[in-house]
């Protein structure tokens, strides 16, 4: 295998939303090829972001050491992160927090709101609810103008979005959860990454406790609302009519579409599709959304 090989299976992989088996062990195969030959801490940073979204988290936390042991900013974010969440089973928020200061010193906005979750939950710092929110408004100015859909927009403006409710502004609140939803929408529709689609579900939530849902005007996203209970709902994709219900299993409500079980809403989000394309990634062409 030469350079230029890896890198075109890297890239084919990259484009290809429904990879086999034998597409994903080529592609591991080829990064870490690239990986011996070129110790570059982007493509290590890249794998380790693979095995992140696969929940192989062990893996990720691997390659994401290589790539900080080559001193590579990006990769303290995500150190930040599996130590922030416990990714592999044991939260060290000291270290989480270590690794968002060393980056947020240098104005890494992502790692900056990491640093206020973590005064607003009073991780490994005293709970301070006011340096919380005086660190989100201050972020605000400084995301509102991006327009990069994986630049940090909805996380800044969702956190704004519940500071805004508990000050009584919930007009406010409103703009800047409809706001964030249409720019979130757009991310997932590349990267339906399980972090992007809980986001998502939790905004939907937040948003329909402050506005009555319509269930005359609806989008795909607005069924992390309805599909929390039982519903029969159909859609059309391409001018072919399509059908969904949910049901109560439990204390789960199941998703049916295509004749495809799902346990729950989260797993509709994240494996539904039509044709091989996943619903997020077509999300932009369902039309006439109708409770039935």
């Amino acid at each position: 295998m030469t350079e230029k090989e890896a890198r075109n299976i890297v890239k084919k992989f990259d484009e290809n939303r429904c990879p086999s088996d034998d597409e994903v062990f080529i592609f591991i195969e080829a990064m870490d090829f690239l990986i011996k030959l070129k110790n570059n801490p982007a493509d290590m940073l890249y794998l380790g972001g693979y095995y992140y979204e696969m929940k192989r988290f062990d893996l990720a936390l691997k390659y994401y050491e290589m790539a900080a042991s080559l001193d590579y900013d990006p990769a303290y974010e995500c150190l930040g992160y599996i130590w922030y969440y416990g990714r592999t089973g044991k939260r060290d928020f000291k270290k989480a927090f270590e690794y968002f200061s060393r980056l947020m010193d240098k104005g890494d906005l992502v790692s900056t709101y990491k640093i206020a979750d973590m005064y607003k939950n009073g991780y490994y710092v005293e709970k301070n609810q006011q340096k919380y929110e005086e660190m989100i408004i201050e972020l605000y100015p400084k995301v509102k103008d991006m327009n990069n859909v994986f630049d940090p927009v909805p996380e800044v403006f969702t956190r704004l979005a519940r500071i805004r409710k508990s000050q009584g502004e919930n007009e406010e609140a409103v703009r800047l959860y409809l706001y964030a939803k249409d720019f979130l929408a757009q991310r997932i529709r590349f990267n339906a990454f399980f972090g992007n689609l809980n986001m998502m579900k939790w905004l939907v939530d937040d948003l329909y406790e402050l506005i009555e849902f319509d269930e005359d005007y609806f989008d795909f996203f607005d069924l992390y609302y309805l599909l929390k209970t039982p519903h029969k709902i159909k859609f059309y994709y391409e001018n072919e009519e399509y059908k969904l219900f949910s049901s109560m299993e439990g204390k789960e409500c199941n998703v049916c579409f295509e004749g495809k079980w799902f346990h729950n809403r989260d797993d509709f989000f994240k494996d539904a599709s039509i044709d091989n394309l996943k619903l997020t990634a077509i999300y932009n062409d369902l039309y006439g959304f109708e409770v039935e």
